[in-house]
């Protein structure tokens, strides 16, 4: 997991955490005794939340160098604003540690050697994993919990976590929809008949033809005898425009439900006693 600075994980950290105090700055003292070996001078944590190192700044006891120590090696006085280093017991083991340099990224291989250090002091903490039981991959802090584990008797003011899962949504834009016109055409043909009239003269021969008429009945005349109108239609085709279909856009909302799955994790406190020791564990709620 990547480390990094508790202020960077926890801004207002001295309030979420450590109800007020501020351990940069504590008094570091070797094992029980004390020998102050220098100063608290950051706190490390995983990408989780959990508390991994505290970054212990030797000052003139190994000539300034920073040393990571292991939460659970840790004891915290903080009416005295102490820390008592439980599993750095002395100089010689200081010196082996590798140094701290906040410049660098702390991987797998360095915390490696940090925990090599701290399993061969022969304490409680030595009982953890051995480096033939894991690899890289396969690694857990919780294979060395005497290291990493916190509990109420060393660390008063430490809180106990545990992971919840959130659901939440984000408005995204996803595309966008443009609603235009364009013009097409196309070559219609349409009929309509049409009427033409026109003048038929029939001439026929009477029946009486070749008879002599009489000169009175002879009606001889020049100039026009008869006149009739002539109609005929004509076609009238031209194009108008009309109304086809409306067109409404609107937006309507699909509702679906997404789900997740997670692993949860939830610190617990583990209270260890010795002979008929009594321990009212009680869980205040805050108002």
């Amino acid at each position: 997991m990547a480390l990094q600075k508790i202020a960077d994980f926890y801004p207002n950290y001295q309030e979420e955490i450590f109800a007020g105090d501020d351990i940069k700055g504590f008094d570091v003292y070797a094992g029980d005794s004390d020998e102050k070996v220098g100063t608290v001078y950051d706190a490390l944590v995983d990408d989780t939340g959990r508390f991994r190192y505290l970054v212990i700044d030797t000052g003139i006891w190994i000539f300034g160098k920073k040393v990571l120590l292991p939460i659970g090696s840790a004891r915290f006085d903080y009416g005295a604003h102490r820390v008592y280093a439980t599993g750095l017991r002395n100089k010689a083991q200081a010196e082996q540690l590798p140094a701290y340099n906040e410049l660098e990224a702390i991987d797998y291989d360095r915390e490696e050697q940090v925990r090599g250090v701290y399993r061969n002091q022969g304490t409680a903490a030595a009982r953890t994993a051995t480096p033939a039981s894991y690899d890289r991959s396969s690694y857990s802090y919780d294979m060395d919990r005497p290291l990493y584990e916190t509990n109420e008797q060393q660390h008063q003011n430490l809180k106990l976590y545990e992971e919840r899962l959130i659901a939440n949504k984000h408005r995204a834009k996803t595309g966008e929809v443009a609603v235009g016109k364009r013009v097409e055409t196309e070559t219609a043909r349409a009929s309509v008949p049409i009427e033409k009239e026109r003048v038929v003269i029939d001439r026929v021969t009477p029946v009486e033809a070749g008879q002599v008429v009489s000169v009175g009945d002879a009606d001889f005349q020049s100039g026009e005898v008869a006149r009739m109108e002539v109609y005929e239609e004509t076609a009238d085709i031209h194009k108008e425009a009309f109304v086809r279909e409306e067109v409404n856009v609107t937006k309507e909302v699909v509702r679906s439900t997404v789900e997740g799955e997670e692993t949860l994790r939830r610190e617990e406190l583990d209270v260890k006693t010795d002979g008929t020791a009594v321990v009212d564990n009680k869980k205040n709620k805050k108002i």
